[in-house]
C-alpha cells in the first residue's frame, strides 16, 4: 500500500525505527472525521489526530478515501508527474506527520505544529527528488521541483489565520533551506553529505532548526 511504501522511504532516509505500521493507525472514514470537525478545524484531505492522556499519546492518521485511492492508482513511487504530484504530497505529508510525532514520542520529545509542517516540507522535497532522480524520464523537471513545492502553492481559502500563518512560515523557511540543499548537493541519487545533513536536521529541536537555517551558511 502507498502509505506503507512512503513510511519505508522515510525510515530508510532518516534511519529511524518507530516499530509501528502506519496502516494500523490509518482512518479513511469521512463520517469519523465529520464528527470531530464540530470541535476541531480539520482539513478535508489529511489530518493527524492526537489525544494525550498522561504519558500516553494516541495517534490516528486520517486520509480522505478518494485522495488515497487516486494516489495509490497513479503509482507515484514508480512515476511521479504533474498529474499525481499534489495527491502524492498530501499523502506523504500525512505519513511524515505520523512518523515525526511517533519517533519524537518514543524519544520523550515534544514537537510543535510548526515543527511538523517544517519537517513535512523537507520530506516532500527530498522524497520527490529521490523519486524523480530514479525515473528514466522524470515527469517533473528537477529545476521545476522547488517551484512546484515552494512557489506555486495555494492555501485553503477557509484556513484560520493562525494556521495559515504557520503554513506560510514553514513554506518560506524550508523553501530557503531546500534551495540551499539543491545548490550544495546537486549530484543525483542522494550524496552522502546530504544524507548526513538531513538526518542531523531531523533530530534537531525546533530552535536549533531555525538557528541552523538562519546561519551565515544558509543565507
Amino acid at each position: 500500500m502507498l502509505v506503507r511504501e512512503l513510511q519505508r522511504l522515510l525510515t530508510r532516509l532518516y534511519n529511524v525505527d518507530i516499530d509501528a505500521d502506519v496502516i494500523d493507525y490509518l482512518v479513511t472514514d469521512e463520517s469519523f472525521v465529520a464528527g470531530l470537525s464540530q470541535h476541531l478545524d480539520l482539513s478535508p484531505d489529511e489530518n493527524l489526530l492526537l489525544m494525550e492522556e498522561g504519558d500516553t499519546v494516541d495517534i490516528a492518521l486520517y486520509l480522505n478515501e478518494g485522495l488515497l485511492s487516486r494516489a495509490t492508482r497513479s503509482k507515484p513511487c514508480d512515476e511521479l508527474n504533474c498529474h499525481n504530484f499534489d495527491d502524492f504530497c498530501k499523502v506523504l505529508e500525512g505519513v511524515s506527520h505520523f512518523m515525526y510525532v511517533a519517533w519524537n514520542a518514543l524519544n520523550d520529545k515534544r514537537v510543535t505544529r510548526l515543527e511538523l509542517e517544517m519537517q513535512a516540507e523537507v520530506d516532500k522535497y527530498v522524497s520527490s527528488r529521490l523519486l524523480l532522480e530514479s525515473q528514466r524520464e522524470p515527469g517533473i523537471k528537477s529545476e521545476r521541483l522547488l517551484a512546484h513545492l515552494f512557489c506555486d502553492v495555494r492555501f485553503r481559502d477557509d484556513m484560520p489565520s493562525e494556521e495559515l500563518s504557520r503554513y506560510r512560515q514553514a513554506n518560506d523557511t524550508i523553501g530557503r533551506y531546500c534551495h540551499n540543499l539543491e545548490q550544495r548537493f546537486s549530484a543525483a541519487q542522494m550524496p552522502a553529505g546530504m544524507l548526513h545533513e538531513l538526518r542531523a536536521f531531523y533530530r534537531m529541536p525546533q530552535p536549533d532548526k531555525f538557528s541552523h537555517i538562519n546561519s551565515v551558511r544558509f543565507a
